[in-house]
C-alpha cells in the first residue's frame, strides 16, 4: 500500500488549511472560493429521475442502459456537433477525475511511456501517470513535444485553472499532430458549455477530426452544468477501438454508473433549460467578482471560459492567498495547478449569491 501512495505528490488542498482557518474567522463568515464545487440545487426534473428510479435493487451495467447511451449520443450530436456517433463512441464513468486518474493504468501504460499535459493544469493528469508508474511532461504547445515514447496526450479546452479555450484551427492541428505520431489524444471538456467570451468547440465536432473518431477521446461531466458533483456521473466518447477494450477493463473492475444515477444522467442531458438557467447564475456571480477583483487591483489573465478566475498581483500566489484570508475570502494558489501558477490564484465562481455579495463587499470595502 505504502508503495502505492508514495507516488502520489501530497494532497494539495491539505496545504490550504490554515488559510481556510484565518478565512473562517472573518466576523461575518468564511467566503469560500477555492474549490469548483456546485453550490446550487439539482434541478427538480433530474431529482424526480433519481427518485423514480431508487428502487433498483440489481447490478447496473458498466456500459449503463440503452436510454442512458442514447442520452448521451443525441446530446454529443445536438450540442456539440459530433457526427455518426453509435453507442460504441460512448462509455459512461464514475465521475470524470475516476477516469482521469486510473486511464493510463487502464491503457496499460507503464515504465517508459509518457503522458503529457498542459503546462498549468489540473493535478489529477499528473497522478494518473503516476500510478500508471509512466513517465510524465508538461507542454506549452503539444505540437513541440519529443513524441517518442509519447502514449497519451492530455488536451483541457476550456482549461482549468485558466479558463483557456483551444481555438477550432489549433485544435485541428493538435489532433492531427496527434494521428501522425501515433499518439492518444484525450481532451478533458468538462467545462465546454461555461463559455463566456470565447466558444469552446470539442474534439468530436468534424470540423476538428475531420469526420473521424481514430485516435481522439472527449471527456464529459455533468459536475457543473447540471450541478451533479455528488452523483458521480460522467461520460468519454469517441474512438471505439479505444472504449471497446475500456469497456471490458472496466467490467473486470466493477466501474459502474449507480442505476439511479444512469436514470438522473438521461433526464439532465435530455434538458437544455436548467442549463442556461446556471450559466445565468454563473455569469452574474463571474460579472460580480471580475469586477471586484479588479477594483482590488487584481489582473486577470484568461478567463474566457469554465468557472474560474485567473486573477494574479504580481506577488506570490501564497502571499495573495493570505491576503484574501484576512478579507475572509479563501482561493485556490495558482502553484497546486503547476510552478508557472507560482504567481497567481484560482477564484472559483461556485458560491452562492449571498456569499459572492459578501467577497464583493469585502474587496471593495
Amino acid at each position: 500500500m505504502s508503495a502505492v501512495s508514495d507516488r502520489l505528490p501530497t494532497f494539495p488542498w491539505d496545504k490550504l488549511e490554515p488559510y481556510k482557518k484565518t478565512a473562517a474567522a472573518h466576523p461575518d463568515g468564511i467566503v469560500d472560493l477555492s474549490v469548483g464545487t456546485p453550490v446550487d440545487p439539482v434541478p427538480e426534473l433530474i431529482q424526480k429521475a433519481l427518485i423514480d428510479a431508487a428502487d433498483s435493487p440489481g447490478y447496473p451495467t458498466v456500459w449503463g442502459t440503452p436510454a442512458l447511451r442514447d442520452a448521451i449520443t443525441g446530446w454529443l450530436e445536438r450540442r456539440l456537433g459530433a457526427r455518426g456517433i453509435t453507442h460504441r463512441h460512448v462509455l459512461p464513468v464514475v465521475g470524470s477525475k475516476e477516469l482521469v486518474a486510473w486511464l493510463p493504468t487502464q491503457l496499460g501504460l507503464g515504465p517508459g511511456d509518457k503522458v503529457a499535459y498542459p503546462r498549468l493544469a489540473y493535478p489529477t493528469y499528473e497522478v494518473g501517470a503516476r500510478l500508471a508508474r509512466a513517465g510524465y511532461e508538461v507542454y506549452d504547445d503539444p505540437r513541440e513535444l519529443d513524441p517518442a515514447g509519447l502514449k497519451l496526450l492530455w488536451l483541457n479546452s476550456p482549461s482549468n485553472p485558466t479558463g483557456r479555450v483551444v481555438p477550432k484551427q489549433d485544435l485541428t492541428e493538435i489532433v492531427a499532430w496527434a494521428r501522425e505520431h501515433g499518439v492518444l489524444l484525450v481532451s478533458d471538456e468538462c467545462y465546454l458549455e461555461l463559455g463566456w467570451e470565447a466558444d469552446p468547440v470539442s474534439v468530436l465536432h468534424p470540423d476538428v477530426n475531420g469526420g473521424s473518431y481514430d485516435g481522439v477521446l472527449a471527456v464529459h461531466s455533468l459536475s457543473k452544468r447540471s450541478n451533479l458533483a455528488g452523483y458521480r456521473a460522467a461520460f468519454v466518447a469517441g474512438d471505439p477501438a479505444v472504449l471497446g477494450p475500456l469497456l471490458e477493463i472496466r467490467k473486470h473492475g466493477g466501474m459502474m454508473t449507480s442505476a439511479p444515477t444512469q436514470a438522473a444522467v438521461v433526464a439532465a442531458l435530455g434538458d437544455d433549460v436548467h442549463v442556461h438557467e446556471q450559466r445565468e447564475r454563473y455569469a452574474a456571480r463571474r460579472e460580480a467578482l471580475r469586477t471586484a477583483l479588479l477594483a482590488h487591483g487584481f489582473r486577470i489573465e484568461h478567463s474566457e471560459a469554465s468557472l474560474y478566475l485567473w486573477a494574479t498581483r504580481d506577488e506570490s500566489c501564497w502571499t495573495t492567498v493570505a491576503h484574501l484570508a484576512d478579507l475572509g475570502v479563501l482561493v485556490a494558489p495558482g502553484d497546486f495547478y503547476g510552478e508557472a501558477g507560482r504567481n497567481f490564484v484560482r477564484v472559483a465562481l461556485t458560491a452562492t449569491d449571498e456569499r459572492v455579495r459578501a467577497a464583493v463587499a469585502r474587496l471593495t470595502a
